[in-house]
């Protein structure tokens, strides 16, 4: 096959790939960064305790992480078609597991971020008589800022990557295209081409990313 004919397919599957991935990080991020902050300020010694719920919280994420994507995306096709319409098929119907998949691991980040502040600067904010939204808001949230997009590039990357799995229910993207049109119907050509699209586009997220946190990171200034 002609890079003639190749590009075309390669644009659409990787269109498709970043819809896929920027959109299920996104709505990840959405539920995965408030999770984060209740595993810390809920934990023994946090600044609002709470050991029951941080326990059940924690136990949830943690059986949510434990489950391979592949063995995710099937078991969630009910429920996805529920959701979204259709179980298979569209890259619609991945975003759903994709966010499933990724909002436990992106809680877990987002707590390493926190964890990784001085807990001297949340003590002095709670000398102040701060209180638990402004210690959130005002100190953990801005003194983890770097390590937290540090930690969205591995979890945008790592998303990427599990788009690539989606292809056995019909995912669509690069990975689609590796495994159907290139494996299945040995258009090899086309499986390497798909292969190297994914590998350049966590490259460029990877650089891009660590550039921006590199900006954000008052510690390096």
């Amino acid at each position: 096959m002609s890079f003639e004919q190749m590009w075309p397919i390669l644009w659409t599957g990787t269109l498709e790939t970043l819809y896929m991935t920027f959109l299920s990080s996104l709505a990840a991020y959405i539920l995965g960064i408030p999770l984060g902050i209740l595993l810390v300020v809920t934990r023994k010694g946090g600044i609002k305790e709470a050991p029951v719920f941080n326990s059940v919280l924690g136990t949830i994420v943690n059986f949510l992480r434990s489950i391979p994507f592949i063995i995710l995306l099937v078991m969630l096709i009910p429920i996805t078609r529920i959701v979204t319409g259709r179980g298979t098929g569209t890259s619609e119907s991945v975003i759903f597991p994709l966010l499933i998949s990724a909002f436990p691991f992106i809680a877990r980040l987002v707590e390493g971020s926190i964890d990784e502040i001085d807990a001297g600067v949340i003590e002095a904010a709670q000398s102040m008589g701060s209180t638990t939204w402004e210690i959130i808001w005002k100190v953990m949230l801005p003194e983890a800022l770097p390590s937290l997009l540090n930690g969205a590039v591995i979890a945008i990357t790592t998303i990427l990557g599990y788009t690539a799995m989606a292809s056995t229910v019909g995912g669509g993207g690069l990975g689609a295209i590796a495994i159907i049109k290139g494996v299945s119907q040995r258009k090899y050509d086309l499986m390497y081409a798909a292969s190297i699209m994914l590998v350049v586009l966590v490259q460029i997220i990877t650089v891009f990313g660590l550039k921006i946190t590199k900006l954000f990171d008052h510690r390096k200034k």
